[in-house]
């Protein structure tokens, strides 16, 4: 292809006969790139003088979008322009104009400088795939120490032997773990904003009913905090162009609830602050389930239904002290809710227990967690009874028991999170 704003019958002769042909001949170099695109060829050939922004503009657009080898004829011997033509994409820069003889050697010059700048390129993409692949790897060995409380070597063992398993290069099983590890972290964490949601009112009705009133203030305050820590290293890690309305609305009303938290309990705040916790609740939870759709790693889900089973928890005892805490017609909802937290707490229960995939120290956590999930039934079975004297302790009683069976399945959230299957996908 030529590109001479001069004299270019001659060129066009003195081409064809070294054995070229031209697939286009353009008038000006703002013309080039649209041409090049059009045209597939193989050189371009430019004859400028002088040599201008026009034509150096356009040379390294086609190193960027569709790289070929440039030979340029000119009279302009300016310094400076040689340096330009040289970082935009020229191969060869000829000042003094072409001479017929000259021209096939020159134009292979162009085609061979063309063809070692891109081996070079190659190498230089090589090198820094390995490089790229060699961090990942270390990054993967680091994750892989921490889970699975392994040596460096056993860590490296784990990925090279998954890496002969899956015929996958070593860096790609190591982005993998890397990515899985992301996403379990992100569904993790974003899942316990629902729970907190849920622990947040519970202390909150706890306080409100009298009950230690200084220690459920500092688990209230703890909640608060875990929200804003969660929410912090959720807007550090997580695409904002992917999830970033999702988390922006988790904040909007979570900023909302902790505003409303601020004040002393009062009965005629109930109603809105369990509002505004079931809204985050539900805010949350789009942004759980969308990171765990957005993995497309299976175990997630078995990370997020244990992360469940920590809110339907807390919203079970929450619920159980609505009912005691807020007498009349919303008692039917508030029991309606117990039983709907409850099926789902079970049914999530039994998924948990029947999944193939576990390990000693999984097995163990949920035998503990169904325990405590009989302690939790009973506690909110006494503080449905009559008043008496000793309420407190029996409101109390719930309290501990729902505590209880949360550090369970906190346990067992960590425990799936840094588990091979969930490392491994």
């Amino acid at each position: 292809m030529l590109c001479d704003g001069l004299a270019r019958q001659p060129l066009v002769n003195d081409l064809e006969a070294a054995g070229a042909q031209v697939l286009a001949v353009v008038e000006a170099c703002s013309q080039l790139v649209q041409s090049v695109v059009r045209h597939a060829p193989s050189l371009v050939v430019v004859q400028a003088t002088p040599a201008d922004e026009a034509l150096f503009k356009a040379t390294q657009t086609l190193a960027e979008v569709s790289p070929l080898p440039v030979l340029v004829f000119t009279n302009d011997g300016d310094a400076a322009h040689i340096v330009q033509a040289t970082e935009s994409g020229v191969h060869a820069y000829v000042v003094g104009g072409y001479g017929a003889q000259r021209l096939r050697p020159l134009m292979q010059l162009a085609q061979a400088r063309f063809k070692r700048e891109q081996a070079l390129l190659e190498e230089l993409r090589d090198v820094s795939t390995r490089f790229e692949e060699r961090k990942a790897v270390e990054r993967a060995k680091g994750i892989l120490m921490s889970a699975r409380q392994v040596s460096d070597d056993g860590a490296f063992e784990i990925l090279r032997t998954a890496s002969m398993h899956s015929n996958q290069r070593l860096g790609q099983v190591a982005q993998h773990i890397i990515q899985s590890a992301h996403f379990a972290e992100g569904v993790n964490r974003a899942g316990q904003l629902r729970m907190l949601s849920q622990r947040l009112v519970k202390h909150w009705l706890l306080r409100l009913a009298g009950v230690q009133v200084a220690r459920h203030l500092a688990l209230q305050t703890d909640s608060a905090q875990r929200i804003d820590a969660n929410l912090a290293l959720l807007g550090k890690n997580l695409s904002q162009p992917t999830f970033g309305d999702l988390l922006a609305q988790v904040v909007a009303t979570w900023k909302a609830l902790k505003k409303a938290l601020k004040a002393e309990p009062a009965l005629d705040q109930l109603a809105p602050i369990n509002a505004l916790a079931e809204r985050l609740l539900q805010d949350a939870e789009r942004l759980t389930a969308s990171l765990e759709s957005a993995g497309s790693v299976a175990p997630l889900r078995m990370l997020n239904m244990a992360g469940r089973q920590r809110m339907h928890s807390q919203r079970f005892a929450k619920a159980a002290l609505l009912g005691v805490l807020e007498p009349g017609e919303p008692q039917l909802q508030h029991q309606a809710d117990m039983e709907a937290a409850r099926q789902a707490f079970e049914q999530g229960l039994a998924y948990l227990n029947g999944l193939p995939l576990s390990t000693p120290e999984i097995r163990r956590t949920l035998e503990s967690a169904a325990q405590g999930w009989l302690q939790v039934v009973t506690g909110a079975d006494h503080v449905r009874r009559p008043a008496g004297r000793d309420r407190l302790l029996r409101l109390e009683g719930l309290a501990s028991a729902s505590e209880s069976l949360l550090d369970d399945f906190e346990q067992l959230s960590a425990q799936y999170e840094r588990s091979m299957q969930m490392l491994m996908g």
